[in-house]
Protein backbone atom coordinates (compact mmCIF):
# COMPACT_ATOMS: atom_id res chain seq x y z
CA UNK A 1 0.00 0.00 0.00
CA UNK A 2 1.20 3.50 -0.80
CA UNK A 3 2.48 5.18 2.34
CA UNK A 4 1.90 8.80 1.32
CA UNK A 5 -0.78 11.25 2.41
CA UNK A 6 -2.12 14.75 1.77
CA UNK A 7 -3.33 16.39 4.97
CA UNK A 8 -4.45 19.74 3.58
CA UNK A 9 -6.96 20.27 0.80
CA UNK A 10 -10.20 22.18 0.27
CA UNK A 11 -13.60 21.35 -1.18
CA UNK A 12 -16.44 23.48 -2.51
CA UNK A 13 -17.69 23.77 1.05
CA UNK A 14 -15.14 26.57 1.48
CA UNK A 15 -12.95 27.96 -1.30
CA UNK A 16 -12.23 24.83 -3.33
CA UNK A 17 -14.09 23.83 -6.50
CA UNK A 18 -14.46 20.04 -6.12
CA UNK A 19 -17.06 18.13 -4.05
CA UNK A 20 -15.54 16.14 -1.17
CA UNK A 21 -16.29 12.77 -2.80
CA UNK A 22 -14.51 13.90 -5.95
CA UNK A 23 -11.43 14.87 -3.95
CA UNK A 24 -11.40 11.43 -2.36
CA UNK A 25 -11.60 9.79 -5.79
CA UNK A 26 -8.76 12.00 -7.04
CA UNK A 27 -6.66 11.04 -4.02
CA UNK A 28 -7.36 7.38 -4.70
CA UNK A 29 -6.30 7.79 -8.32
CA UNK A 30 -3.09 9.43 -7.07
CA UNK A 31 -2.37 6.39 -4.91
CA UNK A 32 -2.61 8.13 -1.54
CA UNK A 33 -3.34 6.21 1.64
CA UNK A 34 -4.96 9.03 3.65
CA UNK A 35 -6.20 12.60 3.23
CA UNK A 36 -7.70 15.42 5.27
CA UNK A 37 -10.14 17.87 3.72
CA UNK A 38 -9.60 20.90 5.92
CA UNK A 39 -12.14 23.43 4.70
CA UNK A 40 -11.97 26.99 5.94
CA UNK A 41 -14.29 27.39 8.94
CA UNK A 42 -16.50 24.52 7.71
CA UNK A 43 -16.97 20.81 8.45
CA UNK A 44 -20.01 20.32 6.23
CA UNK A 45 -18.20 18.17 3.69
CA UNK A 46 -16.62 15.69 6.08
CA UNK A 47 -19.40 13.09 6.19
CA UNK A 48 -19.50 12.94 2.40
CA UNK A 49 -15.73 12.49 2.35
CA UNK A 50 -15.86 9.74 4.99
CA UNK A 51 -18.45 7.80 3.00
CA UNK A 52 -16.41 8.18 -0.19
CA UNK A 53 -13.31 7.10 1.68
CA UNK A 54 -14.96 3.83 2.67
CA UNK A 55 -15.86 3.16 -0.96
CA UNK A 56 -12.41 4.06 -2.30
CA UNK A 57 -10.30 2.58 0.47
CA UNK A 58 -8.93 5.98 1.46
CA UNK A 59 -8.57 6.98 5.10
CA UNK A 60 -10.23 10.36 5.67
CA UNK A 61 -9.20 12.34 8.75
CA UNK A 62 -11.87 14.80 9.99
CA UNK A 63 -10.31 18.26 9.88
CA UNK A 64 -10.98 21.99 9.73
CA UNK A 65 -8.92 25.12 9.06
CA UNK A 66 -9.81 27.98 11.38
CA UNK A 67 -9.13 31.66 10.68
CA UNK A 68 -7.33 32.91 13.78
CA UNK A 69 -5.72 36.06 15.15
CA UNK A 70 -2.80 36.25 17.55
CA UNK A 71 -1.35 39.50 18.82
CA UNK A 72 -0.61 41.70 15.77
CA UNK A 73 -1.07 38.85 13.31
CA UNK A 74 -4.37 38.44 11.43
CA UNK A 75 -5.59 35.52 9.40
CA UNK A 76 -3.34 32.87 10.88
CA UNK A 77 -4.59 29.46 9.77
CA UNK A 78 -4.93 26.80 12.45
CA UNK A 79 -5.64 23.22 11.40
CA UNK A 80 -7.62 20.91 13.66
CA UNK A 81 -7.27 17.16 13.04
CA UNK A 82 -9.27 14.18 14.40
CA UNK A 83 -11.97 16.54 15.60
CA UNK A 84 -15.55 15.58 16.48
CA UNK A 85 -16.99 17.30 13.42
CA UNK A 86 -20.59 16.52 14.43
CA UNK A 87 -20.33 18.44 17.71
CA UNK A 88 -23.29 20.85 18.04
CA UNK A 89 -21.22 23.62 19.62
CA UNK A 90 -18.70 23.53 16.79
CA UNK A 91 -21.39 23.60 14.14
CA UNK A 92 -23.03 26.59 15.81
CA UNK A 93 -19.70 28.43 15.94
CA UNK A 94 -18.94 27.71 12.29
CA UNK A 95 -22.47 28.64 11.18
CA UNK A 96 -21.80 32.13 12.51
CA UNK A 97 -18.51 32.26 10.60
CA UNK A 98 -20.22 31.11 7.40
CA UNK A 99 -22.89 33.80 7.71
CA UNK A 100 -20.26 36.49 8.15
CA UNK A 101 -18.23 34.98 5.29
CA UNK A 102 -21.22 35.37 2.96
CA UNK A 103 -21.81 38.94 4.14
CA UNK A 104 -18.14 39.71 3.53
CA UNK A 105 -18.31 38.19 0.04
CA UNK A 106 -21.28 40.35 -0.92
CA UNK A 107 -19.58 43.46 0.50
CA UNK A 108 -16.41 42.75 -1.52
CA UNK A 109 -18.46 42.30 -4.70
CA UNK A 110 -20.19 45.64 -4.04
CA UNK A 111 -16.82 47.36 -3.73
CA UNK A 112 -15.51 45.66 -6.87
CA UNK A 113 -18.61 46.71 -8.82
CA UNK A 114 -18.07 50.33 -7.80
CA UNK A 115 -14.48 50.03 -9.01
CA UNK A 116 -15.62 48.43 -12.29
CA UNK A 117 -18.16 51.22 -12.81
CA UNK A 118 -15.41 53.83 -12.47
CA UNK A 119 -13.42 51.89 -15.07
CA UNK A 120 -16.37 51.73 -17.44
CA UNK A 121 -16.64 47.93 -17.16
CA UNK A 122 -19.60 45.66 -16.42
CA UNK A 123 -20.83 44.29 -13.12
CA UNK A 124 -20.31 40.89 -11.50
CA UNK A 125 -22.70 38.90 -9.34
CA UNK A 126 -22.35 35.93 -7.00
CA UNK A 127 -25.11 34.28 -9.02
CA UNK A 128 -22.54 33.88 -11.83
CA UNK A 129 -20.31 31.61 -9.71
CA UNK A 130 -21.36 28.04 -10.56
CA UNK A 131 -18.60 26.31 -8.59
CA UNK A 132 -19.46 27.43 -5.05
CA UNK A 133 -21.84 24.51 -4.43
CA UNK A 134 -23.34 24.59 -0.96
CA UNK A 135 -20.49 26.47 0.62
CA UNK A 136 -20.16 30.16 1.28
CA UNK A 137 -18.19 31.89 -1.45
CA UNK A 138 -14.83 33.45 -0.74
CA UNK A 139 -12.25 35.62 -2.46
CA UNK A 140 -10.85 32.84 -4.72
CA UNK A 141 -14.35 32.28 -6.10
CA UNK A 142 -14.69 35.99 -6.87
CA UNK A 143 -11.23 36.00 -8.46
CA UNK A 144 -12.18 33.10 -10.73
CA UNK A 145 -15.32 34.97 -11.76
CA UNK A 146 -13.27 38.06 -12.65
CA UNK A 147 -11.01 35.91 -14.83
CA UNK A 148 -13.98 34.15 -16.45
CA UNK A 149 -15.59 37.52 -17.24
CA UNK A 150 -12.37 38.72 -18.83
CA UNK A 151 -11.95 41.50 -16.29
CA UNK A 152 -8.68 40.05 -14.96
CA UNK A 153 -5.93 38.22 -16.84
CA UNK A 154 -5.43 35.54 -14.19
CA UNK A 155 -5.96 34.85 -10.49
CA UNK A 156 -2.98 36.94 -9.42
CA UNK A 157 -4.18 39.90 -11.49
CA UNK A 158 -7.67 39.53 -10.00
CA UNK A 159 -6.26 39.77 -6.48
CA UNK A 160 -3.82 42.58 -7.24
CA UNK A 161 -6.30 44.71 -9.20
CA UNK A 162 -9.56 44.01 -7.35
CA UNK A 163 -9.60 41.63 -4.38
CA UNK A 164 -6.84 43.31 -2.39
CA UNK A 165 -7.87 46.97 -2.95
CA UNK A 166 -11.54 46.08 -2.44
CA UNK A 167 -11.01 43.82 0.56
CA UNK A 168 -13.32 43.71 3.58
CA UNK A 169 -11.79 42.49 6.87
CA UNK A 170 -12.62 38.97 8.03
CA UNK A 171 -13.67 37.93 11.50
CA UNK A 172 -11.01 35.93 13.30
CA UNK A 173 -11.14 33.61 16.28
CA UNK A 174 -8.66 34.47 19.06
CA UNK A 175 -5.83 31.93 19.14
CA UNK A 176 -6.49 30.82 22.71
CA UNK A 177 -10.14 30.15 21.90
CA UNK A 178 -9.27 28.28 18.71
CA UNK A 179 -6.75 26.03 20.49
CA UNK A 180 -9.22 25.33 23.30
CA UNK A 181 -12.00 24.50 20.83
CA UNK A 182 -9.89 22.04 18.87
CA UNK A 183 -8.81 20.32 22.08
CA UNK A 184 -12.39 20.27 23.39
CA UNK A 185 -13.32 18.40 20.20
CA UNK A 186 -10.68 15.76 20.91
CA UNK A 187 -8.38 17.00 18.17
CA UNK A 188 -4.84 18.25 17.75
CA UNK A 189 -4.01 21.80 16.67
CA UNK A 190 -1.46 22.40 13.91
CA UNK A 191 -0.15 25.71 12.61
CA UNK A 192 -0.66 25.79 8.84
CA UNK A 193 2.11 27.06 6.52
CA UNK A 194 4.01 28.98 9.23
CA UNK A 195 5.74 31.13 6.60
CA UNK A 196 2.42 32.89 5.98
CA UNK A 197 2.92 34.63 9.33
CA UNK A 198 6.28 36.08 8.33
CA UNK A 199 9.29 35.34 6.14
CA UNK A 200 11.43 36.38 9.10
CA UNK A 201 12.53 33.15 10.76
CA UNK A 202 13.13 34.94 14.03
CA UNK A 203 9.47 35.99 14.08
CA UNK A 204 8.33 32.46 13.22
CA UNK A 205 10.58 30.97 15.88
CA UNK A 206 9.29 33.27 18.63
CA UNK A 207 5.65 32.88 17.56
CA UNK A 208 5.87 29.08 17.57
CA UNK A 209 7.58 29.16 20.97
CA UNK A 210 4.68 31.16 22.41
CA UNK A 211 2.03 29.02 20.74
CA UNK A 212 3.68 25.84 22.00
CA UNK A 213 3.30 27.10 25.57
CA UNK A 214 -0.40 27.75 24.81
CA UNK A 215 -1.02 24.20 23.61
CA UNK A 216 -0.09 24.08 19.93
CA UNK A 217 0.44 20.45 18.92
CA UNK A 218 2.12 20.62 15.54
CA UNK A 219 3.55 22.45 12.54
CA UNK A 220 2.72 22.02 8.87
CA UNK A 221 6.36 21.46 7.99
CA UNK A 222 5.76 20.29 4.42
CA UNK A 223 3.82 22.96 2.55
CA UNK A 224 3.78 24.92 -0.71
CA UNK A 225 5.30 28.03 0.85
CA UNK A 226 8.62 26.31 1.53
CA UNK A 227 11.72 27.54 -0.28
CA UNK A 228 15.39 26.65 -0.01
CA UNK A 229 15.86 24.98 3.39
CA UNK A 230 12.53 26.07 4.92
CA UNK A 231 11.47 22.46 5.55
CA UNK A 232 14.69 21.78 7.44
CA UNK A 233 14.15 24.93 9.52
CA UNK A 234 10.57 23.90 10.35
CA UNK A 235 11.59 20.32 11.16
CA UNK A 236 14.18 21.62 13.62
CA UNK A 237 11.62 24.02 15.11
CA UNK A 238 9.07 21.23 15.57
CA UNK A 239 11.69 19.05 17.25
CA UNK A 240 12.77 21.88 19.56
CA UNK A 241 9.22 22.20 20.93
CA UNK A 242 8.21 18.52 20.68
CA UNK A 243 5.57 19.28 18.05
CA UNK A 244 4.25 16.79 15.51
CA UNK A 245 4.89 17.44 11.84
CA UNK A 246 2.23 17.44 9.11
CA UNK A 247 2.09 18.36 5.45
CA UNK A 248 -0.23 18.87 2.53
CA UNK A 249 -0.75 20.42 -0.86
CA UNK A 250 -3.35 23.04 0.15
CA UNK A 251 -5.12 21.97 -3.05
CA UNK A 252 -8.18 24.00 -4.07
CA UNK A 253 -8.63 22.86 -7.65
CA UNK A 254 -8.24 26.16 -9.49
CA UNK A 255 -4.43 26.31 -9.33
CA UNK A 256 -2.39 25.55 -12.42
CA UNK A 257 0.66 24.37 -10.48
CA UNK A 258 -0.70 22.46 -7.47
CA UNK A 259 -1.61 18.77 -7.53
CA UNK A 260 -3.05 16.52 -4.84
CA UNK A 261 -0.34 14.68 -2.96
CA UNK A 262 2.61 16.56 -4.43
CA UNK A 263 1.70 20.25 -4.23
CA UNK A 264 4.00 22.13 -6.56
CA UNK A 265 6.14 19.05 -6.98
CA UNK A 266 8.26 19.14 -3.84
CA UNK A 267 5.97 17.44 -1.33
CA UNK A 268 6.19 13.84 -0.20
CA UNK A 269 4.29 13.43 3.05
CA UNK A 270 4.75 10.03 4.69
CA UNK A 271 1.96 8.15 6.46
CA UNK A 272 4.19 7.78 9.52
CA UNK A 273 3.33 11.40 10.30
CA UNK A 274 -0.30 10.35 10.77
CA UNK A 275 0.84 7.70 13.27
CA UNK A 276 2.70 10.40 15.21
CA UNK A 277 -0.38 12.64 15.12
CA UNK A 278 -2.48 9.83 16.60
CA UNK A 279 0.01 9.31 19.40
CA UNK A 280 -0.17 13.02 20.19
CA UNK A 281 -3.96 12.92 20.19
CA UNK A 282 -4.01 9.88 22.48
CA UNK A 283 -1.65 11.60 24.91
CA UNK A 284 -3.81 14.71 24.96
CA UNK A 285 -6.97 12.71 25.56
CA UNK A 286 -5.36 10.80 28.43
CA UNK A 287 -4.07 14.03 29.99
CA UNK A 288 -7.50 15.66 29.70
CA UNK A 289 -9.31 12.68 31.25
CA UNK A 290 -6.82 12.64 34.14
CA UNK A 291 -6.98 16.40 34.63
CA UNK A 292 -3.31 16.75 33.79
CA UNK A 293 -1.47 19.54 32.01
CA UNK A 294 -0.47 19.73 28.36
CA UNK A 295 3.30 19.69 28.69
CA UNK A 296 4.71 16.94 26.45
Amino acid sequence: MNQYVDLHMHSLWSDGIHPPAELVAMASASGLRAIAIADHDSVDGIDEALEAGLRCGIEVIPAVELSVEFKRFRDIHLLGYFIDHRDAGLRSLLAGFRSRREERGHAIIDRINRRLARQGKGRISHHDMPDIGEGAFGRPHIARLLVTKGVARDMQDAFDSYLIPCNVPKRYLPMAEALAEIHRLGGIAVLAHPQSISRDRGVIRETVRELATMGLDGLEVFNNMCFDDDMIFLEDLAAAHTLVMTGGSDFHGFEDDVAIGVGRGGLSVAYRLVDAMRLRQAYICRSSSQGGGRTV
